[in-house]
């Protein structure tokens, strides 16, 4: 299969463009991509520069560039060279504006602005990570969610990629011998989610765990039996306590994330607000 080039052009910061392309691109199976990426783009003179790597590796143009002289200067080059550029999100901003009756902001990284909900998401991302691994569960009551789960059942990946969705989120390693501190059972705020993967697929990533740490001796941290024992005596914790159970062994941290916000979203459309519940309680 020849290598296609691919040139991501933004006004910002370029992580939206990346997620749609990269959401494209795994519609096809092996392809032989090869990005180029031009990230706060935002003047004529900028487009020049960038233009000739363009030219010099030619094949598909990805952009988001509100700046109508910005973008009609991009365009104006591609047509020159005989390139498609395709601006990723207009449809999108046109059906919103047809919806909401009112034009877009033309306003370059509009939605990386320093606003509330930059701080917000801040927040959410210091707080998870100290109420990693089971640490600072005093606070647990502050969290948006709660992932409970054996030792590399993709707790703490899973936890950061939410917080940088903009929730606070803590999480506790599940081991047989020490059970979850009593305030586990009483928390009202956080939904808490059990992370559950299958035995086999557990003792893999703890093998190369324990080869990144150059720790290559078997032990029961890899022990077929005990890593089933583990598994069982989570699940039978989530199963006691009602709570939600998400099964990571095929998921990827994003499948798992959008299936926890999916979980908290029906929570709260049937009980209504955390901070509502709280009040009415």
């Amino acid at each position: 299969m020849p290598r296609i080039h691919l040139h991501l052009l933004s006004d910002s910061t370029g992580e939206t463009l990346e997620m749609i392309a990269k959401a494209a691109l795994a519609q096809f199976d092996e392809a032989d991509v090869q990005r180029h990426f031009w990230p706060m783009v935002r003047s004529k003179q900028h487009i020049d520069r960038i233009v000739p790597d363009i030219a010099a590796h030619p094949g598909l143009v990805l952009f988001t560039l509100v700046n109508p002289e910005t973008r009609t200067r991009l365009e104006e080059h591609c047509r020159a060279i005989g390139l498609p550029a395709v601006p990723v999100l207009d449809a999108v901003t046109e059906a919103l504006e047809s919806h909401l009756g009112q034009e877009a902001h033309g306003r370059p990284g509009r939605q990386h602005s320093m606003d509330a909900a930059y701080f917000a998401r801040v927040d959410a991302i210091q707080y998870t990570i100290a109420h990693d691994d089971g640490i600072g569960w005093e606070d647990w009551e502050e969290a948006d969610i709660l992932l409970a789960g054996v030792s590399r059942s993709s707790k703490t990946p899973t936890s950061i990629y939410l917080a940088n969705r903009g929730y606070k989120v803590a999480n506790i390693p599940l081991v047989v011998e020490s059970p979850p501190p009593p305030a586990l059972y009483s928390l009202r705020k956080p939904l808490i989610v059990g992370l559950t993967t299958a035995p086999e697929r557990l003792i893999q990533i703890r093998r190369n765990r324990l080869l990144t740490i150059a720790e290559g001796r078997e032990s029961d941290y890899v022990d077929a039996e005990r890593v089933a024992a583990e598994v069982k005596f989570a699940r039978r914790l989530f199963a006691d306590n009602a709570w939600p159970v998400i099964d990571v062994t095929r998921r990827s941290i994003e499948e798992t994330a959008a299936a926890v916000i999916r979980l908290l979203t029906e929570r709260d459309a049937r009980d209504g607000p955390a901070s509502v519940r709280t009040h009415l309680a």
